[in-house]
């Protein structure tokens, strides 16, 4: 049996090469001229300057020299009859001999019948041709596409502005033969086998078709095992239905293999190739392929007793089918090399002929298409004043809205409308006094498929009649009398008309039309054509233009296409991309880039290609400060026990992580670094057998490949970490990361030795984790004009993108250009503030022009897209608005460009680019351009001065640091921390909590950071100094920050008895300084932030908005600080009676983002305590203020105590009870102030009344003191009385 397989697959294969043998030698030489010998009658036109025909045979010189036509007007046409179908390969035309009248430009169209006409198109756009530039050079043209047709007519479309229309025409090809089969709808052929099944691994089968009906099976095969293959119309399109499976499945419940074509039922030519090799297949359907694989269980078709073309027809039951039929014509019906028709033609005994003709049957139909939306109309007359009406036609089209048709009735009845609406026919009749009906029918009617209207009037009876579905107008209607006019408007009415004659209340109608028929009558279009019927404005006659602009779908990524009748649209919802034709991806290409973007860690889809084909990935971004991991999980994390496996039965565990192989191989590619953690434990079920034996436990990577080194080994050893470090033992545990990305990721494991006693093993793949991007910062620097880069051309079908960084000082220069033989692409920055994209496609160039507001050679890097798609052109600079421009639908948009991509210059060495560009994208492609620059004499890889650019990313004090691919932010002088230096550093103070930081020599807190660079430490205090905090609290008075200048002197931030801010100044013994900024209560859980400049002797203090400036006399002096305290301060000093108060307490709150000029104390307790001078007593939490806002929001009730920072009570208990309690507190408190208070007084009042007398007494007298009584304590009694003295106090 697999002899014979294979000798019919050989057969097959001969016989496929030899059909397409003969193809080819049908086309060879097939160039002679076919109009030179025709007769004069094979000649007509739309006019004729002479009233009757021309001949206009390439040179002809006799009579009026060639055809002009009698008015040189637009929808003028010369035609040729050549007799028989033809295959057409060239064209050559003239001018008018001895005039001026010659055409520069003109379409052709095609046809067999003479009707039905075919425009000719390239690149599915109708063609232009060049004409000529005077009356006797002859220009000629070879056709892209031969053409097979008998009629063709040449249509001018431009013609000398000094002359006429005026041509000479000649037609090249050869004779064509073929073989017709003609099918009526009831009609089939079968084709028989010699044996009971037919089993093939290859078939090729080819056909031509034409047809009016939309629906029909054209051939279809199957097996008693299930295998079937069917070819058949729907809806104007080609399904086709493959299976090689051995299960029964029936036609009507399995899913189309494929779907190709569109608009299939217009009665021209379509051609269908099928080729199968196995379970490969490429269906052609003219000049769109699809590529696929079927479903099935083996390589081969096997089809039982017969193939049937035409339709299926039921065993047992002849004439009777399972689907429609295929109404229409079959031209050289080839299946696996064997010529189906003429086996039918000559009646061989493999073929049954039912009701087969062999000649093609050519209804003469006559279609018009309504080419404006705002002028098109057809003008028919009918028969006045009948009693009732009659009119019915057929229409296809791709608008939702539009008029189809608009009649004035006779006898004062009114006007009929027919109107297309969102897709549904209204039928409206409006009488003349107002009154009216109206009915709704159908949806969907702009699918541009054929649908057919009636509408009938009989004995005041109105139906509409769409696609056989009959709906009468409401019951109202039967006291309507209505009488047919004498004036038809279909798709729209003339201007010069009145409101009565026609009415359109929406715009005209963009379709075709055809089989019009008035009071049962059809009407004749192409006397219409002549003008002897009727009137029309802006219409094709004889001609439907329908295209089908979702055909391809130019909707790149799953991009729904919608379309109208001269555009199409993609709906790009859902798929992670935008633009016209959802051709940008909305994600970034790698977390480097989110990065770059100021995004915070998190969940991120990262699309490495950009544009290109591979989708979106979702990943884990981890954006610490020195690098930025992209981590990908898969769906087996846990630690998994194996035991049982061995070498006949192994244990095989695949990995999920997912996206697609190619996906996770692009961004492994575009990363610097990559790696996995293994982990293998194990007792009596070892990784390995002998260092030269099969290994017993290995992993799959990258390209299917075995693995059998693990963690913390190289590749290609078969050992593991502990094999490294000879610390293998028989109980396990090796743990290390595979790092080869060329073998990343891990996607299967594989164990084959746990089935010993005792044994069993454990493993875990840790997720893949990658950092760095290799092509963000890839950059290039051009240190001459002359210098550049060259790549291969750039490679583009429909869509063309580029991207690309660049800084410079140079006034102008090229970023790069490609040319080709017809069309070229370049970008440029012609002057310091513009750049221009010019791209031509063969038409003519177009320029795009974005000027800048801002010089672009400022040495700072800007970014630059241009993008060219079968939509519109586009450039954009940095984020400056669009420039936009759509591209005409008649013009070409393959761009073929053939010679070297340059990157910086030009072939020619001129206008070269200097300066730097970085991270270049073609069409999603990363072009790497240091590589090629290490080989590129004046070009230079990389280039610095990152932080120019990118400096102001790194906020709230960071450093930007310049690195060779990229940058970075130091934040080592910032109370910030983070990728940016935007993440606060805050904490949680208790009330005994203190942090102290002692100014004394300097600390290193982060890598390559010079010890000089933190130290603050002077004899001689700061000219300068900045304090700046952000605190939350709902507690006053407390003390915030104290900074120690010396025992007799500080500076003291604190909230006072009633929650306003005070900063306390104590610049020496006698002089004292107190600002009170503000009323308001700041104890209020809210974040507020503090900001006290001093710079010499001006200070200025912000607290939130409000802004305080004070000028000290210059005769103060400042000190050096020693210290600084957040919280309680500890230690015994001298405070003034305020402080001390806010001291008691200390600070209960959130503090956050505390920086005493370059120093950040916080954060040096939070991060660096074990190197820092700062000590912390009590208990500091780190925390977020922020968060703490946000909670307080959700909150309705809260309740403080001490032992919290924040009141928080405790779940369990009842808050009305927690409220009792406290209140029941504070009344004591309150009682027990009041008591002491009043005490207080009368205590003062006795002392103030004695120091006064003794004032007045003796004001010269020295202090006495006790002798017994300690110096310090007489200090300190002096420091007190002295500062009560000399306090001043300002209210701001």
């Amino acid at each position: 049996m697999d002899s014979i397989l294979r000798l019919t697959s050989i057969l097959t294969w001969l016989l496929s090469g030899l059909w397409h043998v003969g193809l080819t030698a049908t086309n060879y030489n097939c160039d002679d001229p076919l109009a030179s010998f025709l007769s004069p009658v094979a000649y007509s036109s739309s006019s004729d300057i002479t009233g009757s025909t021309s001949s206009a045979q390439l040179n002809w010189r006799m009579g009026t020299g060639g055809w002009s036509p009698a008015d040189s007007s637009a929808h003028q046409w010369l035609q040729l009859d050549l007799g028989n179908r033809v295959e057409i390969t060239a064209v050559a035309t003239q001018g008018r001999y001895g005039s001026a009248d010659w055409v520069t430009s003109y379409h052709l169209m095609f046809s067999d019948t003479g009707h039905n006409w075919q425009q000719y198109k390239q690149e599915n756009s109708i063609w232009t041709f060049a004409g000529n530039l005077n009356a006797d050079s002859v220009v000629h043209h070879k056709l892209l596409h031969s053409v097979r047709a008998r009629f063709i007519r040449f249509v001018p479309m431009e013609w000398n502005r000094n002359g006429n229309i005026g041509m000479r025409v000649e037609v090249y090809g050869c004779s064509y033969k073929s073989d017709v089969a003609d099918f009526d709808g009831q009609s089939s052929l079968l084709y028989r086998f010699s044996q009971k099944t037919m089993s093939t691994l290859k078939d090729v089968i080819s056909l031509k078709f034409k047809s009016m009906q939309g629906d029909g099976v054209l051939f279809h095969g199957e097996g008693q095992r299930g295998d079937h293959i069917t070819l058949e119309l729907q809806n104007g399109r080609l399904v086709l239905y493959l299976n090689l499976d051995d299960k029964k499945a029936w036609l009507s419940s399995i899913t189309p293999s494929a779907i190709l074509g569109s608009l299939l039922d217009d009665q021209h030519w379509h051609s269908v190739f099928l080729e199968r090799v196995g379970k490969q297949v490429n269906f052609t359907v003219d000049r769109n392929t699809q590529h696929f694989w079927t479903k099935g269980e083996t390589e081969v078709l096997d089809i039982d007793y017969e193939l049937s073309f035409g339709g299926i027809p039921v065993p047992s039951k002849p004439g009777t089918f399972v689907k429609k039929n295929f109404h229409g014509c079959i031209e050289n019906l080839y299946y696996n090399g064997v010529n189906i028709i003429d086996l039918a033609k000559r009646r061989k005994h493999q073929i049954y002929s039912g009701n087969v003709t062999f000649s093609c049957s050519e209804p003469q139909i006559v279609p018009i298409t309504f080419v404006n939306s705002r002028s098109s109309y057809l003008f028919l007359p009918g028969t006045p004043q009948i009693d009732g009406l009659s009119v019915s036609f057929q229409f296809r089209t791709w608008n939702e809205d539009g008029l189809l048709l608009s009649t004035e009735l006779s006898e004062g009845s009114g006007t009929l409308l027919l109107i297309l609406e969102s897709g549904t026919l209204r039928l409206l009749i409006k009488k003349v006094t107002g009154h009216g009906t109206e009915s709704l029918t159908g949806r969907s009617l702009n699918d541009g498929r054929w649908h057919s209207v009636s509408i009938n009037v009989r004995r005041n009876r109105v139906t509409l009649t769409v696609d056989n579905d009959a709906v009468s107008l409401a019951p109202e209607t039967s006291g309507l009398q209505i009488y047919s006019g004498n004036s038809y408007y279909f798709g729209g009415c003339p201007d010069n008309l009145t409101v009565s004659q026609c009415l359109n209340p929406i715009k005209a109608f963009q379709g075709c039309m055809r089989l019009i028929f008035i009071d049962n009558q059809p009407k004749d279009l192409i006397s219409v054509q002549q003008g002897s019927l009727g009137n029309f404005s802006d219409l094709h006659i004889d001609l439907c233009s329908i295209k089908d602009r979702c055909l391809p779908n130019y909707c790149e990524h799953g991009g729904h296409c919608t379309q109208t009748w001269t555009s199409f649209y993609c709906n790009c919802s859902d798929t992670g991309y935008t633009g016209a034709t959802c051709h940008n991806s909305i994600y970034e290409q790698s977390c480097e880039i989110y990065r770059h973007r100021g995004n915070k860690a998190g969940f991120f889809y990262v699309d490495s290609d950009g544009s290109g084909p591979l989708g979106p990935l979702q990943v884990y971004c981890n954006v610490t400060e020195d690098k930025i991991w992209m981590t990908v999980q898969h769906t087996i994390t846990e630690l998994t026990q194996v035991q049982g496996s061995n070498s006949e039965k192994p244990y095989a565990m695949t990995l999920n992580y997912g996206g697609s192989m190619e996906q996770l191989e692009a961004l492994i590619d575009g990363s610097e670094h990559c790696e996995q953690e293994v982990t293998y434990r194990c007792r009596r079920a070892h990784l390995f057998n002998t260092q030269d034996e099969a290994p017993f436990t290995w992993w799959i990577g990258r390209s299917n490949e075995r693995h059998p080194y693990w963690g913390g080994y190289v590749p290609g050893v078969q050992q593991c970490g502990c094999g490294l470090e000879e610390s293998c033992q028989e109980i396990a545990s090796n743990t290390g990361f595979l790092s080869s990305k060329d073998h990343l990721p891990v996607t299967q494991i594989i164990i084959t030795n746990s089935n010993r006693t005792n044994s069993e093993a454990a493993w875990r793949i840790g997720p893949l984790r990658c950092y760095g991007d290799r092509h963000f910062w890839n950059a290039v620097s051009f240190s001459t004009e002359a210098s550049y880069l060259h790549f291969s051309a750039f490679h583009v079908e429909f869509s063309a993108d580029i991207s690309f960084f660049f800084k410079t000082t140079a006034l102008s220069g090229i970023f790069l250009e490609n040319l080709g033989i017809k069309g070229f692409l370049r970008l440029e920055m012609s002057s310091p503030s513009e750049v221009i994209f010019a791209i031509d496609v063969g038409n003519s160039p177009i320029e795009l022009l974005v000027q800048s507001p801002y010089p672009l050679n400022d040495n700072q890097w800007h970014y630059i897209q241009a993008e060219r798609n079968i939509k519109e052109t586009l450039l954009q600079v940095d984020n400056l608005p669009k420039n936009k421009r759509e591209v005409s639908d008649q013009s070409n948009f393959l761009l073929q460009l053939s010679s070297q991509l340059f990157i910086g210059g030009t072939s020619s060495r001129q206008k070269g680019f200097l300066g730097c560009i970085r991270s270049l994208h073609l069409n999603g492609q990363k072009i790497d351009l240091e590589e090629r620059a290490k080989i590129t004499p004046g070009v230079r890889p990389g280039c610095p001065g990152h932080c120019s650019s990118y400096g102001r990313n790194c906020h709230n004090g960071g450093k930007c640091v310049e690195k060779h691919n990229g940058y970075s932010c130091d934040c080592t002088n910032s109370p910030f921390e983070g990728p940016f230096c935007q993440k606060e550093m805050s904490a949680l103070f208790y009330s005994g909590t203190s942090v102290t930081y002692m100014f004394q020599e300097p600390y290193p807190v982060a890598k390559n950071t010079s010890l000089s660079s933190s130290a603050i430490y002077k004899d001689t205090a700061p000219s300068k100094e900045i304090v700046t905090l952000s605190f939350i609290t709902a507690q006053a008075p407390a003390l915030l920050l104290y900074l120690k200048f010396s025992p007799q002197s500080f500076l003291a931030i604190l909230l006072s008895r009633n929650g306003s801010l005070q900063i306390h100044y104590q610049l020496s013994k006698v002089e004292s300084h107190v600002f009170t900024v503000g009323s308001e209560n700041l104890a209020n859980r809210r974040v507020h932030e503090v900001n006290m400049n001093r710079n010499g002797q001006e200070l200025s203090i912000q607290v939130d908005q409000q802004l305080f400036s004070y000028n000290f006399s210059p005769e103060v002096e400042f000190q050096t600080v020693r210290s600084l305290i957040l919280g309680k301060v500890t230690e015994t000093l001298v405070l003034n009676p305020e402080v001390t108060q806010a001291n008691t307490l200390g600070f209960v709150g959130c503090l956050s983002s505390v920086q005493y000029n370059h120093i950040a104390p916080l954060k040096a307790a939070l991060r660096h305590a074990s190197i820092a001078p700062v000590t912390v007593q009590g208990t500091l939490t780190e925390s977020s203020c922020g968060s703490m806002v946000e909670s307080y929001a959700n909150g309705v009730t809260t309740v403080y105590s001490s032992s919290d920072p924040f009141g928080n009570t405790d779940e369990h208990e009842p808050l009305t009870n927690a409220i009792q309690s406290d209140s029941a507190f504070i009344g004591g408190v309150i009682a027990i102030v009041t008591f002491i208070a009043f005490g207080v007084i009368g205590i003062m009042t006795h002392f103030l009344y004695q120091h006064k007398q003794s004032h007045h007494t003796n004001p010269m007298k020295e202090k006495e003191y006790p002798e017994n009584l300690d110096s310090s304590f007489r200090n300190d009694i002096d420091l007190q009385n002295t500062v009560s003295d000399c306090k001043r106090e300002y209210f701001i």
